[in-house]
């Protein structure tokens, strides 16, 4: 779990024998519509890491409810697991925390995952604390439910403390995985102890055991990392094996033909972005699969601010390629509702001209070339197509824009560089650049996310610029922009 350290001290209440920390987390006070970019409602709270998990039709999105940005309990985060559950993606059903602080060792409830055996369910997770020695320490921990949403935890807990070799700091995320044979598997964020480079000692552990209680150590399914690899994801679709992590909070995959490698790593990481923390996935009705992350806030909700702990819930559909390379696209059940398109008065600024209705040419080598359009709702769904005609330095266009776009934020399609970057933001490895491609862009107050192609997405949080222009450009070359739509979202009544 990603964690960045704020020195406030929070007050945890006596419940009878045991100290309960409550963060104010209402259920009944959240959307029961629109999850996507959701941000709790109550006293200072966020999402912190997602775990997304399907059974029999429902999906259960289990994630860390945070107060103040990982400062409770002494900077040491007193996260707690909530849950919110859908069947269509639509609607969705909240519940009170499932996995709470009940006592005053428990610092943190910490990310993990969620496995049925035919039986009951297991959510396996760390706990974080600290020792008799006064250093933090993260152990494992796990609590089992007859229905997912009322789980009970189990002694001895924690039940686990720590592999022999490996960090007793960073000991957590644990990933669950039950065979065939019923052995349980869990993959958990560490570093070793020592390694040959040692800034590459970040790891997976993996570990098994057939009766919870005794506990085998075998080879590291992960490592020589440069950090602790976070927030583990593995799962077999369609013919290959999938191991997901994060360093920083950005997401990494790789990829094999066998259970536990050899390990490929794909030419494109499709979930590398920066504002997109910590990628876990779940499998969906009808052979789909979602993916949950969350949307960092920034210091002093600054354009340019750093990324601190907790934020907003950033849901999408996962794709497989015909190479099983991954990629991402917006699910169309969970993309804000939005009216009919309205009027664009587009102008044809310089370099730039009107082939028919709703489709405009710009033609500008060595020069850039523009139109745009005022009027624009902040809040909106932008939908266009472009068809680049040979090469270009760039394509793009300037949102929530002012006059000749001195203020704006500007996403820049690069098919030389093969990247495309969204204010402060860049994904690489983008290709199709060069061929016609579609983008998709939604604003949602200060969010602001983009699909190209329907098959790579980037996202950043930009809360400061308001204009009502669009503006689109290509610099170098020539692009057709055709069936520009501008949509309003239509706020939603809960």
């Amino acid at each position: 779990m990603k964690t960045l350290s704020l020195l406030i001290l929070l007050i945890i209440g006596i419940n009878g024998a045991k100290a309960q920390f409550n963060v104010g987390y209402d259920p009944n006070n959240q959307p029961q519509q629109d999850l996507q970019y959701f941000t709790p409602s109550g006293n200072n709270l966020f999402v912190g890491d997602c775990i997304p998990y399907y059974y029999q039709g429902t999906l259960y999105l289990y994630w860390l409810v945070d107060q103040g940005h990982h400062s409770a309990l002494n900077g040491l985060g007193g996260h707690q697991w909530t849950l919110s559950t859908t069947r269509d993606l639509k609607h969705w059903t909240h519940y009170p925390i499932v996995i709470g602080i009940d006592e005053d060792w428990e610092k943190s409830i910490c990310t993990g995952s969620v496995e049925n055996d035919g039986n009951q369910f297991y959510a396996f997770y760390a706990t974080r604390l600290i020792d008799s020695e006064g250093k933090i320490n993260e152990q494992l921990s796990y609590a089992t439910s007859s229905d997912a949403i009322h789980f009970n935890k189990q002694k001895p807990n924690p039940f686990y403390t720590s592999a022999p070799g490996y960090s007793k700091r960073d000991f957590r995320d644990p990933k669950v995985i039950i065979d065939s044979k019923g052995i349980f598997h869990l993959l958990v964020s560490s570093s070793a102890d020592n390694y040959s480079i040692d800034n590459n000692r970040g790891c997976l552990v993996h570990l098994s055991s057939a009766d919870l209680k005794t506990w085998q150590v075998h080879e590291p399914i992960l490592s020589g990392q440069r950090t602790v690899p976070e927030c583990p994801d593995y799962f077999y679709w369609r013919g290959w094996y999938y191991l997901f992590y994060s360093q920083d909070g950005n997401t990494s995959y790789l990829m094999s033909k066998k259970p536990y490698g050899p390990w490929t790593e794909p030419a494109c990481q499709a979930f590398d972005e920066e504002f997109s923390n910590v990628v876990k996935t779940a499998e969906f009705t009808n052979g789909r699969r979602i993916a949950a992350s969350w949307i960092p806030s920034k210091k002093d909700n600054k354009d340019n601010g750093y990324e601190i702990f907790g934020g907003s819930i950033l849901l999408r559909e996962i794709i497989q390629l015909k190479d099983g390379t991954l990629g991402s696209r917006f699910a169309e059940e969970m993309l804000p509702k939005t009216g009919k398109a309205i009027n664009l008065n587009l102008i044809a600024d310089q370099k730039a001209g009107k082939i028919k209705d709703n489709q405009y040419e710009i033609d500008a080598p060595g020069a850039i070339g523009a139109l745009h359009s005022s009027n624009v709702p902040v809040n909106c769904r932008i939908w266009l197509e472009v068809i680049p005609q040979g090469s270009n330095g760039e394509i793009g266009l300037y949102l929530r824009a002012s006059d000749k776009a001195s203020e704006g934020y500007k996403l820049c399609l690069s098919a030389g560089k093969q990247q495309v970057s969204l204010a402060n933001t860049t994904i690489k490895a983008v290709t199709g650049l060069d061929k016609p491609f579609k983008v998709d862009v939604v604003m949602k107050d200060d969010i602001i996310d983009v699909c190209i192609n329907g098959q790579r997405c980037i996202v950043n949080r930009l809360p400061e610029k308001k204009g009502d222009s669009i503006w689109l450009y290509a610099k170098h070359g020539k692009a057709v922009f055709k069936d520009i739509k501008v949509m309003p979202i239509i706020e939603q009544q809960q």
